[in-house]
């Protein structure tokens, strides 16, 4: 992709690359986007790049990624809602779903708390992106109905390899032998 200066169309949430540290982004500044991959937009505003997440991309001119849910009958949160979520999140670096990408190890649900409590992985140890993956499970699943509460914590245990993807991840990397 080619880099494209624009200007913020509102307030915008985003997070430092690769700390994962949120910041705000007035309207009104101008911003290039550097990188659209996996819905999530790459941009640089004022010497720092960021990534704005792509349920926000109207704040840059595009058009935005709507999660749509079915609204519960009941006050539960269901699982099935929360793996759609996690199955919009991406790698930044390699546009497949950290679902498929197997690095989603468990996904726990306290009713009670209304807390969904995720053990994820990445593709190696010393990832500097980790943040901002962290961060990217967090806001997405935070939109499941229901959930007033997402903890993550990064697993190293079992160490994460291409076995544990997808064989259709493992097509679309260009792994699968």
């Amino acid at each position: 992709m080619q880099q494209k200066m624009v200007v913020t169309e509102r307030e915008c949430k985003a997070r430092r690359v690769p700390s994962g540290e949120v910041k705000i982004i007035p309207e009104g500044e101008f911003v290039t986007i550097t990188q659209d991959l996996g819905g999530n937009y790459t941009v640089t505003w004022r010497g720092n790049m960021l990534r704005i997440d792509g349920t926000d991309a109207d704040a840059i001119g595009r058009a935005p990624m709507k999660l749509d849910f079915d609204t519960p009958t009941d006050e539960r949160i269901h699982e099935d809602q929360v793996m759609q979520a996690l199955e919009t999140v991406y790698d930044p670096e390699i546009p497949i779903d950290l679902v498929s990408l197997g690095l989603i190890y468990k996904v726990r649900i306290d009713q009670d708390q209304h807390t969904v409590h995720i053990d994820m992985t990445l593709t190696a140890p010393g990832c500097g992106m980790g943040p901002v993956l962290v961060g990217d499970v967090e806001y997405r699943v935070s939109m499941v109905p229901n959930v007033k509460q997402v903890s993550v914590e990064l697993v190293f245990d079992p160490p994460w390899s291409r076995d544990m993807m997808s064989e259709e991840a493992q097509l679309e990397a260009g792994v699968f032998f």
